[in-house]
């Protein structure tokens, strides 16, 4: 498609699009074109906007999200923007859905509860302290800033709180209890002959003929996926390694030196006092006399400091090598000693009073002991830019190439031909989906163009082009012969189990019993007394069936052939039905079995609350 383009830029009909478009930049502007009048957002729910912010960061946290449950090697089609916007559009509207409601009815969080919350997540501790720099760091690399994070954390706990309340608003009945807890004690008297299907296997006969004509019967079961060879490129990192003089080792050493040598540390705790003048200086004034009364530190943290990040945690800041806070901080820091506090010290957060409580030395390495790292480092940064380079010249080459033998010989590669693959390749370089999804792409195997450089990770580069495309086909007998002698044993065993249950069905309706029936027949048979519906001693399949079955009348039994196990075949009879006994249940079963009922009462309240909001609400999706 491409290429296609490429070749007609110059024709006529483009001339003339291009000069229409130009006309209309002209006379309208072309603020005519990118944007519309009206809301910056995406969309309104009640009134409220959503912002492309909130969008942009929802679709990258499903995306995220998607990544961590498939790996690297997730289907790209799965984590398309265009097919997750809606979703993340419909997940933030549901949410400020849900959120208005909440604050409607006046739910909120307070900052203490916030500042409990976030000390207690594990994603912000360091062997099970909260780490102010692990928070940070936290926070920034998922886009997040203090506020924000705060402002969503909230929102969490206020809609977790409406919907926590719509489910436990719900409760079992007395008669509820006792109808649930009456099926949970019900006992059911079984027996039950096995006919295993492997007795049946044996002495079933299956001829090249009935091979045969399944296979002429069943002709389009035996086709071949469409397959194609592919010709490809590759490149990778390894192939622009090159060995690197010593010389250019020692001159990276002595430029990254201070990576390897560690700074003196200091850590540190503070107090930090927000608000206009006149009530920071009360409020120092009031945490300092405190502190010279023989408070501790920790403890004035806790009263005074308006950091809720830290003063839960007796104001503790973490580590700083000099560069990590304000610098009248780092000045002030700089001159105390272990165990010594400052004065009052102006930021533009506020006033702190400032501890600090641990100094740790730093230390240096040698040469010698970070040659090999530092070589390799070269060797992979000259590389990658080798490597980069050569993709963009790739991909400027190939955009034109009819093949792949000019892209190769520009570039010094030799092309490649891989073996048929399929759409569900499974093995080898072209199970990757980016490459399944590039190869079986209209423009590569519809239009023959080659495909774009497919980036599978930084180190790794690959074109392709289809060499041979190959239709489904009817498979070589040969080729399915033990498949289909398998099914046909497998089927016709199947059949003969059942057969031979309906011969021993026969024999109990005649009056016959089931331990009589198995003994004449050779099978095993078992006895079940009282079994209840979580029984682990009967085999699933027969539990399932005999707890669908219609009690037995008095002095009967109901009789069924079960043969959905794979394994075995089943004659199940169910002799009596013993009416449930709440008062058998034990104590906490008969709780969890009253939280169960209202669990999934209330799970219902709540979905149906949720939808009524959403019918009631004025969206406006932009």
């Amino acid at each position: 498609m491409l290429q296609d383009i490429r070749a007609n830029a110059q024709g006529t009909v483009a001339k003339v699009i291009i000069g229409l478009i130009v006309i209309s930049f002209s006379i309208f502007g072309i603020e005519s074109l990118l944007f519309s009048g009206g809301s910056n957002g995406v969309a309104e729910v009640n009134g409220e906007e959503i912002s492309p912010f909130a969008l942009q960061q929802e679709l990258s946290v499903q995306q995220r999200q998607l990544l961590s449950i498939l790996g690297e090697d997730a289907d790209p089609a799965l984590l398309d923007q265009a097919l997750l916007s809606q979703q993340a559009l419909e997940t933030l509207i549901q949410r400020e859905i849900i959120k208005q409601a909440a604050g409607d009815m006046g739910l909120n969080t307070s900052d203490q509860a916030l500042a409990d919350i976030i000390g207690s997540m594990q994603q912000f501790q360091i062997d099970g302290q909260f780490s102010p720099d692990m928070f940070q760091s936290a926070l920034a690399s998922a886009g997040f800033t203090q506020a924000l994070f705060r402002e969503r954390l909230s929102e969490d706990i206020e809609i977790g709180q409406l919907r926590a309340g719509l489910a436990g608003s719900d409760f079992a009945t007395d008669a509820e209890l006792e109808l649930a807890s009456a099926i949970a004690t019900e006992g059911r008297d079984v027996r039950y002959i096995t006919l295993p299907l492997i007795d049946f296997i044996a002495s079933v006969e299956v001829s090249d003929a009935d091979i045969q004509a399944f296979y002429e019967d069943n002709a389009e079961r035996f086709q071949s996926e469409e397959s194609l060879v592919l010709e490809y490129l590759e490149l990778t990192l390894d192939r622009y390694r090159k060995d690197i003089d010593e010389s250019r080792v020692r001159e990276e050493f002595e430029l990254v030196r201070d990576e390897f040598e560690l700074a003196t540390e200091a850590r540190v705790s503070h107090i930090l006092v927000e608000g206009d003048d006149d009530e920071r200086a009360e409020r120092i004034a009031a945490a300092q006399a405190a502190l010279s009364g023989g408070m501790s530190f920790a403890d004035a943290a806790a009263e005074f400091s308006d950091d809720i990040g830290s003063s839960q945690y007796e104001g503790d800041l973490g580590y700083t090598a000099g560069d990590t806070f304000p610098e009248p901080m780092e000045e002030a820091i700089a001159t105390l000693a272990v165990g010594e506090q400052s004065g009052p010290i102006e930021t533009e957060a506020g006033t702190h009073l400032i501890l600090v409580t641990d100094r740790r030395d730093g230390s240096s390495v040698s040469f010698e002991e970070v040659a090999a790292e530092l070589e390799d480092r070269i060797a992979n940064r000259d590389a990658s830019a080798d490597l980069l380079s050569d993709v963009e010249r790739l991909r400027d080459i190939a955009f034109n190439a009819a093949d792949l033998r000019d892209p190769a010989e520009a570039l010094e590669l030799t092309v490649e031909t891989s073996e048929a693959i399929t759409r569900n390749q499974r093995e080898g370089l072209f199970s990757r989906p980016a490459l399944i999804q590039a190869a079986f792409s209209e423009d590569v195997l519809e239009a023959g163009h080659n495909s774009e450089v497919v980036e599978l990770s930084p180190e790794q580069f690959v074109l392709l082009r289809v060499a041979e495309r190959r239709p489904p086909a009817q498979m070589p007998l040969a080729e399915v012969s033990a498949q289909i002698e398998a099914q046909l044993r497998e089927s016709r065993a199947k059949d003969a189990a059942a057969a031979q249950a309906l011969e021993l069905l026969a024999a109990l309706e005649e009056g016959g019993s089931v331990e009589d029936a198995a003994n004449a027949a050779g099978f095993q048979w078992q006895v079940e007394l009282g079994a209840q519906r979580d029984s682990r001693t009967l085999p699933g399949v027969v539990r399932e069936r005999v707890f669908a079955m219609a009690a037995p009348g008095e002095g009967s039994a109901q009789r069924e052939i079960v043969s959905e196990d794979p394994d075995a075949t089943y004659l199940v009879e169910l002799a009596r039905v013993s009416a449930g006994n709440p008062a058998d249940l034990p104590l906490e079963e008969l709780r969890g079995l009253r939280q169960r009922i209202a669990g999934e009462t209330g799970g219902t309240l709540q979905q149906q609350y949720e939808s009524s909001l959403r019918e009631r609400a004025e969206v406006v999706v932009y």
